[in-house]
């Protein structure tokens, strides 16, 4: 039985290594928040005092983090965890980052015999709760396949979308779409209504017809349209505002390596940006709605 050290235990990461657990797996566990090592401690993974520690004997490590910098800390540099994992351990990292980031923790890994993969998720909370994740995978195929039991324990969908850093650059792309989706739902939505329609009713029409996406099928923004969905609870729970506009900052800096035209994704930045200046960072990102109503 393979030896997992999970660090970074968020709102993501805590429910994924669950997951491991609960498929059988050994769990070494970390993260800047004692709490979260104690909840998992309680259901079997062992403690560990730092990232350091968690490595320990391990042949497998997972890592979801906040952003690039994070990341880059944890495995680059004199003091990275490259320099004490064993060569042929495998790494997933499972955090959004640039491309380019993550294409640099790549190299070094290389060079230091390491098998990494670059596989950020697709799913939020809820799915990672559920074990039901999309997985956009960036690395050697062959690695994947050694990968692939721990995927399949946090997750329902795997893809492998290309070579190192390709699962980054899947990601965000994936979710500029999913933002300009989200602000064009919002928009029509206040505008319908104040044009004297009942929410539900247009979010149905349309929902039905050739302006039909993810958003109204799973995500209404409108509060009480969809009795689960985050706007019918205070715009809590799902997928943060302030995450999103990472997110699109992160395709943007992709746009601009690559000489890309993204106008819908740098709008849909400069909205998501406006949001967090106006506090609403922590909410849910359908909390984009607020900003076409009075």
């Amino acid at each position: 039985m393979s030896q997992i050290a999970f660090i970074g235990l968020g709102h993501m990461g805590l429910p994924m290594a669950r997951n491991l657990l609960r498929a059988g797996f050994k769990l070494k566990v970390f993260d800047l928040v004692q709490a979260a090592i104690d909840e998992l401690a309680k259901e079997g993974a062992q403690a560990a005092s730092s990232a350091t520690d968690a490595v320990q004997g391990a042949d497998v490590v997972i890592s979801m983090l906040p952003a690039s910098r994070h990341v880059e800390g944890l495995y680059l540099g004199d003091g990275g965890l490259f320099n004490l994992l064993a060569p042929g351990t495998l790494v997933l990292e499972c955090s959004t980052i640039a491309p380019e980031s993550a294409r640099k923790v790549h190299k070094a890994a290389a060079d230091h015999a390491i098998e990494l993969l670059d596989a950020p998720v697709s799913g939020g909370t809820a799915g990672a709760a559920a074990g039901t994740l999309t997985f956009m995978i960036g690395g050697q195929a062959s690695t994947l396949e050694k990968a692939r039991p721990f995927f399949a324990a946090m997750g329902s969908n795997i893809f492998h979308a290309g070579p190192d850093g390709a699962g980054q650059v899947a990601k965000v792309c994936n979710n500029q779409v999913l933002a300009v989706q989200m602000i064009a739902t919002a928009e029509a939505m206040a505008l319908g209504v104040a044009n004297g329609l009942e929410p539900a009713v247009l979010a149905e029409i349309m929902r039905q017809s050739s302006g039909g996406n993810w958003t109204l099928e799973k995500y209404n923004p409108w509060p009480g349209v969809m009795e689960n969905a985050p706007a019918s609870k205070g715009y809590t729970g799902g997928f943060m505002a302030e995450l999103m506009a990472k997110d699109l900052g992160l395709a943007q800096e992709a746009a601009q390596v690559t000489g890309s035209s993204t106008p819908m994704g740098a709008l849909a930045l400069q909205l998501y940006r406006l949001l967090l200046k106006q506090g609403k960072g922590q909410q849910d990102f359908s909390v984009v709605q607020q900003l076409f109503v009075e």
